[in-house]
């Protein structure tokens, strides 16, 4: 294999790469990276439905694969990979596959029993398939264990951080919450706006950043929520938030908050401990992984009493929210940077 060969790489994506979710900017990020370094990257933006993949996806798909030469090193994101069901067991011989599992789809917030039955077997039966798997956490690495996935296929590319200022604060006025999601069901919105009722008597302001047209009745049932608890002046829905615009809000914010049921990383923790905030969270596995004890509360997902109390206490407590805000500050300076999480994926993708 020639030196340009080894630094050639298909990427599938699903749908478009510009979209503001935590998945598609790891991606983007990752492949920015490699192109610094002398990679040459083909993006395919697979069009269609994501994960539950119908048939015109699933035709597009094969149609991609039968287009890319034998022996090609080809990379699909995570989300794609049902959309290839059918046709990867046709071409998964001729090609070296590498699957990018930001977490599995069978474990999506909202789907009922039958499709996430579906998507499980659908999963373990392509990684299989797959010379190799990155996942952005050792949590997402224990998780594929569950898919019959050995350990030896398996490599961790957490994500980077870019370098950022500290979190100046909101420097008087009620308590600035920060929360950056998409609005989906996996996300907690609606279990973060009710935690946050019980805490009408403090004095806070919660902006809620991050696209808001992905999930039509998760709209609704936040938009819904917040007239209900008569949180109308106190919520932001903003919308998706980029470059100088996010990174003002970041800036100006007290507290980092995120309800979400489940996450096979949390980059938005931690580009809030990359600028000091201190984190409100709920979650297990990567979550906990991600957040240090003495940068935030990490409460189990569901429990809203505990989600509730650990809002009081971090609204409420100045010196406790400083000192949290200290040790997220020093956890952040840690953090790789997109730099090494490529260098981490290339070599995955040469092993």
């Amino acid at each position: 294999m020639s030196q340009a060969e080894r630094k050639a790489l298909h990427f599938i994506h699903p749908g478009s790469i510009d979209r503001a979710t935590g998945g598609t900017i790891y991606d983007r990020r990752v492949l920015e990276a490699l192109r610094r370094t002398g990679w040459r990257i083909d993006l395919h933006e697979l069009p269609g439905r994501f994960p539950q993949a119908d048939a015109a996806t699933a035709r597009a798909a094969a149609s991609l694969l039968a287009a890319i030469p034998n022996g090609s090193r080809v990379a699909i994101d995570g989300l794609a990979l049902p959309a290839f069901a059918e046709s990867l067991p046709r071409y998964a011989a001729r090609l070296s596959l590498t699957g990018l599992v930001h977490h599995p789809t069978a474990d999506e917030t909202g789907l009922d029993a039958w499709a996430s039955a579906r998507l499980f077997a659908a999963e373990r039966a392509l990684f299989a398939l797959l010379r190799r798997l990155i996942v952005p956490s050792p949590a997402m690495a224990r998780r594929l264990a569950d898919f019959a996935v050995p350990a030896e296929r398996i490599r961790v590319a957490p994500p980077g951080v870019e370098p950022a200022e500290r979190a100046k604060g909101s420097a008087g006025g009620p308590v600035r919450l920060l929360c950056v999601a998409s609005l989906t069901p996996r996300k907690g919105h609606v279990a973060l706006l009710e935690a946050l009722s019980n805490c009408a008597d403090l004095d806070w302001y919660l902006t809620c950043a991050g696209p808001l047209d992905l999930d039509a009745e998760t709209a609704r049932r936040a938009a819904e929520t917040v007239a209900r608890l008569g949180l109308t002046e106190r919520v932001d829905m903003a919308g998706p938030q980029f470059g100088a615009a996010l990174d003002d809000l970041y800036a100006g914010s007290d507290l980092f908050v995120l309800a979400s049921r489940y996450e096979g990383y949390g980059m938005v923790f931690a580009e809030a401990m990359a600028r000091g905030l201190p984190i409100v969270a709920s979650g297990a596995g990567a979550v906990a992984e991600t957040v240090p004890g003495a940068a935030g509360i990490v409460v189990p997902v569901g429990d809203r009493v505990a989600l509730a109390a650990a809002l009081r206490r971090m609204i409420g407590d100045a010196g406790y929210r400083r000192r949290a805000a200290d040790a997220a500050w020093q956890a952040g300076q840690l953090l790789p940077r997109w730099d090494d999480t490529a260098t981490a994926f290339a070599r995955a993708l040469a092993g």
